[in-house]
């Protein structure tokens, strides 16, 4: 059978869709198709990938406008009679084709105050299994930085990528804070380094998250109520300054 793709060709400069048509087999992904386009009519084709698994989060690209991963995305969610559009991710800057330099979130990445363990007693650490599931659910990101993608914050205003890193590293941040070895506060580092109040929690991120992390409701929103017990709550701040005069 064959399918045609629309795929965006262009640079920095400028660019268009351009329409493919190949040829598409049974049980096939998305970047399977888009690798027959590379490999018989567009040999300059730019696309990243690298595991095709679903685990290294390279092959990210807007498919009929919502951010996926093109590894994971099945040619048979789409109508056979209509074409299928790919378009980099909007948020970052294009390089070439369906290729975005993502370096933005290495940077974001070096606000977050790092790993900070108690001391190793002699006999090893004691944690409960409680406190390790709480935060298992976030090693299991992939940074194939779709939340990003998604996140009007900065995918719609460009100033505010100075001051708010993003949802995937306020995921980073939860899984920090809420390590049970870890001895860092970073409630501070949350609001005036990471920009925690820019979030106004839409849940946009964690509906294209391709590992299913609950971004929002696990991550975010507990590090805001963190937030807001340290900073803005009035009987916290008046034993705070009783204990300051005493």
């Amino acid at each position: 059978m064959n399918r045609t793709l629309r795929i965006w060709r262009g640079d920095r400069t400028g660019g268009r869709f351009v329409e493919y048509t190949v040829e598409q087999f049974d049980g096939e992904v998305l970047l399977d198709v888009v690798h027959r386009v590379q490999a018989t009519v567009a040999p300059d084709l730019a696309v990243r990938w690298n595991c095709k698994a679903g685990k290294c989060g390279s092959c990210s690209a807007e498919v009929d406008g919502r951010p996926r991963l093109m590894c994971m995305t099945r040619m048979r969610l789409f109508p056979p009679d209509q074409p299928v559009t790919i378009a980099p991710l909007h948020t970052f800057p294009l390089q070439k084709d369906l290729v975005t330099d993502v370096s933005f979130n290495y940077r974001a990445a070096q606000k977050v105050p790092a790993f900070a363990p108690k001391e190793r007693p002699g006999d090893g650490h004691r944690v409960d299994q409680v406190d390790v599931g709480r935060i298992q659910e976030f090693h299991r990101c992939i940074e194939c930085f779709l939340c990003q993608d998604v996140c009007h914050v900065i995918r719609d205003h460009e100033e505010n990528k100075a001051a708010f890193v993003g949802p995937r590293f306020m995921v980073r941040l939860a899984e920090l804070e809420m390590h049970p070895l870890d001895t860092a506060d970073r409630r501070a580092a949350a609001v005036e380094l990471l920009g925690i109040g820019y979030c106004n929690i839409t849940k946009c991120c964690t509906e294209v998250c391709p590992a299913s992390i609950a971004i929002t409701d696990n991550a975010i929103i507990p590090m805001k109520e963190r937030v807001a017990d340290r900073f803005f709550d009035p009987l916290g701040w008046l034993f705070r300054a009783i204990g300051r005069r005493r």
